[in-house]
């Protein structure tokens, strides 16, 4: 077989060598005159443009224009600095590639035809035997990659447990930090360290509650009794803002081309705004309205009032109704996203070796309760342990939610009035014997000579016409805005129920000291159970302030000294908010750039030049300021000329007083 001899290029760096990197000559041009070809593609571009000057311009214009001198050595001189050595660079360049991959095929051809009894390629065998379709990797590559991935995910749990307990160190106690760190704080609704009831000294009980929201849910949650229609609209609304933000950022991309501004946030968002209505309108009966451009009306029609389940009675495969229901299904949009967060909690919580015992899945409701051990019982329990409550709430149960705290609170409030005007009235009927008990019986006694010795003489209304807007319990409470009323904290009614408590309770003592007769007894027992009620009323969460979104209740009991179930349990909950939580994040402190609030002209200070001979003095930079402050306080300049001052001395640098440096 004929062969060819084809040189390689050199490995080395010259503008001269042919070949080399960055050369402006090349093998493959053998015996062609690279400067001819130069000089008459030069000569062409030149004689073009003067043609082209000679044509358009007037004649008494060429007549003074040196035309056949110096603008056609000019312009030689341009293209052949420029346009020569940007042309050969790119041709030089192609031929060398084109030699190189020549070169190469010829090799692999001499591999396949001279060396006949040598074995082929591991990879042409493979190919001639099957394919890729019998010998095919991607499932190795598969496993793979899901071994480093978990080898990632190892190393970086190691690495978030050396941080915590680091950062536990650091404390020297346990507080908030310790569970949620900075980036997912603002998702804490309510964490609260308390004492253990049966070891107040050894062990510990910490509420955690944090509020997820639907809008930084990475997979959305539905409940399973939400109509298909509502599924299907919400596609729609996910579709028609995925068509805005697409038109948005070619809108951006075409300001960029033009040389315009960025536009800002709040210009993005108008931008968005207004071209909501080129995707959809408000016109519901009209099946020409733009709300029907992607899915027809009569589809929509057919799937009103559908759910979850379909009576058997009027089940058919073949409707409509039910086949758009089966491509909903099918795509298990209804409990994708639910499901999605109990497996990545029970996944999480494997891995952490935080086992449990117990699980309930009410898959309906939306609701996962998890508990380490299957125990209820606190006093039968271990002193580390956990218990999980997960559960998706939408706006209308939120509201009830609502509701039923409000009346929780006003029952509460009952009840402990109740027992204050009992207490009250065995306290009244115990001063019947005595003349002087307390402070109301001594200002009873005194109301008189009070009215008749000072309030007659002053004209002031006595102590008991007086209005009584303070009841001695709680401060007076400001009148709440339209803003308080729908956001309620309660916190004014559970200081106040709190404080009755606890002013019941000392007034017990006082009332019966040492004595525990029946009446003290039954009045301690009741007191008892409301306040423990009440406890475990304020431990809850308040729903007034809680959002449509997934919700994340956790009990933990854990050792003080110990703390193993608190630093597993840290770490589970920041994973676990990382894998389903998009996280918050502010644009405005993105965008944001802080300037200076004020601009001083006596800030910029220099050193300045010492006066030359004949000119007056310039003043300092104080001098200045000075100067423009007391402008205006200036009379104004008299038009008289003054007398030429009368000639001096000069007066070198050093004469000059101003000019010399003290300290």
């Amino acid at each position: 077989m004929a062969s060819i001899d084809i040189r390689k290029s050199p490995n080395v760096f010259d503008p001269t060598v042919p070949s080399a990197v960055g050369s402006r000559n090349s093998l493959a041009q053998e015996y062609r005159d690279q400067q001819a070809e130069v000089n008459n593609l030069l000569e062409e571009e030149a004689n073009k443009i003067l043609n082209h000057i000679t044509a358009k311009l007037p004649e008494e214009v060429l007549t003074q224009l040196d035309v056949m001198g110096g603008l056609k050595e000019k312009l030689y001189n341009y293209f052949n600095q420029n346009y020569q050595n940007m042309f050969n660079r790119y041709v030089v360049t192609t031929e060398d590639e084109m030699v190189k991959k020549v070169r190469n095929f010829i090799d692999k051809e001499e591999m396949k035809v001279l060396n006949r009894y040598t074995p082929k390629e591991i990879a042409a065998l493979l190919e001639d035997v099957g394919g890729a379709d019998k010998f095919n990797t991607g499932e190795i590559e598969k496993s793979i990659v899901n071994m480093y991935g978990h080898l990632q995910g190892h190393v970086q749990r190691g690495v978030n447990d050396l941080e915590t307990l680091t950062n536990a160190l650091l404390r020297q106690k346990s507080d908030v930090g310790a569970f949620v760190r900075g980036e997912n704080a603002y998702s804490i609704v309510k964490c609260a360290f308390k004492d253990n009831i049966y070891k107040p000294k050894t062990v510990t009980d910490v509420k955690l509650s944090i509020n997820i929201l639907d809008s930084e849910l990475i997979s959305p949650i539905f409940h399973y009794q939400v109509t298909v229609e509502y599924l299907i609209k919400d596609l729609l609304s996910k579709h028609i803002t995925d068509m805005l933000d697409r038109e948005i950022e070619d809108l951006k991309n075409e300001r960029i081309d033009d040389g315009l501004d960025e536009m800002s946030d709040g210009e993005l968002i108008f931008a968005k705004f207004n071209r909501v209505t080129n995707y959809t309108d408000d016109d519901v009966e009209n099946q020409k309205s733009k709300r029907y451009s992607i899915i027809a009306k009569n589809l929509m029609d057919k799937i009103s009032d559908l759910r979850a389940e379909i009576d058997p009675n009027t089940f058919d495969q073949l409707n409509i109704r039910e086949n758009l229901k089966k491509i909903i299904d099918m795509e298990n949009i209804r409990n994708r996203g639910f499901n999605t967060a109990i497996n990545s909690l029970t996944a999480i919580l494997d891995t952490s070796k935080m086992g449990y015992q117990y699980v309930e899945n009410l898959k309906n409701a939306r609701e996962l309760i998890l508990r380490e051990y299957e125990d209820t019982d606190a006093a039968h329990l271990p002193d580390e342990r956990y218990q999980v409550r997960l559960k998706y709430y939408d706006n209308a149960q939120l509201i009830n939610e609502r509701e039923a705290y409000r009346v929780q609170l006003a029952s509460f409030a009952t009840e402990v009035d109740h027992l204050w005007d009992v207490l009250k009235t065995n306290y009244d009927d115990s001063k019947r014997f005595k003349r002087v008990a307390d402070f109301e019986d001594l200002a009873s006694r005194y109301k008189r000579k009070i009215a008749t010795r000072y309030k007659a003489k002053t004209g002031d209304p006595i102590y008991e016409e007086t209005a009584k807007v303070w009841d001695e319990i709680s401060f007076i409470k400001p009148q709440e805005t339209d803003v308080e009323k729908m956001n309620q904290t309660f916190l004014y009614e559970k200081d106040k129920i709190k404080s009755k408590l606890i002013i019941m309770r000392n007034k017990m003592k006082t009332r019966f000291d040492y004595q525990y007769p029946i009446e003290r007894r039954v009045m301690e027992e009741r007191l008892a159970y409301l306040e423990a009620e009440f406890n475990k009323f304020d431990y809850m969460i308040n729903p007034f302030h809680i959002q449509p979104g997934l919700l994340m209740d956790i009990d933990i009991t854990s050792i003080k000294r110990k703390k193993a179930t608190l630093d597993g349990m840290a770490n589970v909950l920041n994973e676990f908010l990382h894998g389903i939580s998009k996280g918050f994040q502010d644009a405005a402190f993105a965008s944001f750039s802080r300037r200076r609030s004020t601009v001083r002209v006596d800030l910029t200070q220099s050193f300045a030049q010492a006066p030359s001979d004949g000119h007056e003095e310039k003043s300092s930079a104080g001098n200045d300021l000075l100067a423009e402050l007391n402008q205006d306080a200036l009379p104004p300049a008299s038009t008289a000329k003054k007398a030429p001052a009368k000639k001096t001395a000069k007066k070198g640098v050093v004469d000059s007083p101003k000019s010399r440096r003290t300290r």
